[in-house]
């Protein structure tokens, strides 16, 4: 009864927020096209301003050696490792990990900025990498979506067609 009470007030009640990433090749170049393979899925969730995640990998050249979360300027971007996360040293394996936030990084993870970076023996710089999104459907291959399916944090169209508001 004291617990019915506790949520009807409101007190402490507020929903955990799921993200997730899709980990991926870090850029190539001639020289690592060789070492820069794999794949793997990150699911995470935000409550709060704690952060944890859980996730795998598999088809890396050599085992992975650490992984990170990091923050970019913008959506996309690429900027320094906040927190190191735990990783599998092994081709194929897992990452997980638990880090409390600032209210910074909590707005950049909403703003799409907070990324995951995986290393590994022969691309100590970025293995695999993928940044955080709000939790969606994933669908298959020339699977058409409509309306806002992957990057909800982008600007509506209303302030699109209105950019001073």
């Amino acid at each position: 009864m004291l617990a019915a009470l506790w949520l009807a007030l409101g007190v402490g009640a507020h929903a955990a927020e799921g993200y997730q990433t899709n980990i991926g090749p870090t850029p190539l170049n001639g020289s690592n096209r060789a070492n820069v393979l794999g794949r793997g899925a990150v699911l995470a969730t935000l409550d709060g301003t704690k952060f944890t995640l859980h996730g795998s990998f598999a088809g890396l050249a050599t085992p992975a050696t650490d992984a990170h979360l990091c923050m970019g300027n913008v959506m996309g971007g690429t900027g320094p490792a906040l927190y190191d996360v735990t990783v599998t040293q092994a081709v194929n394996g897992e990452i997980s990990g638990s880090v409390t936030f600032t209210p910074d990084q909590v707005a950049a993870l909403k703003a799409g900025k907070i990324y995951l970076l995986l290393d590994s023996q022969k691309a100590p710089k970025g293995n695999l990498w993928g940044w955080f999104q709000p939790a969606h459907k994933t669908v298959g291959p020339d699977v058409p979506e409509h309306g806002h399916w992957y990057i909800p944090n982008i600007l509506d169209n209303a302030s699109r067609k209105n950019p001073q508001s």
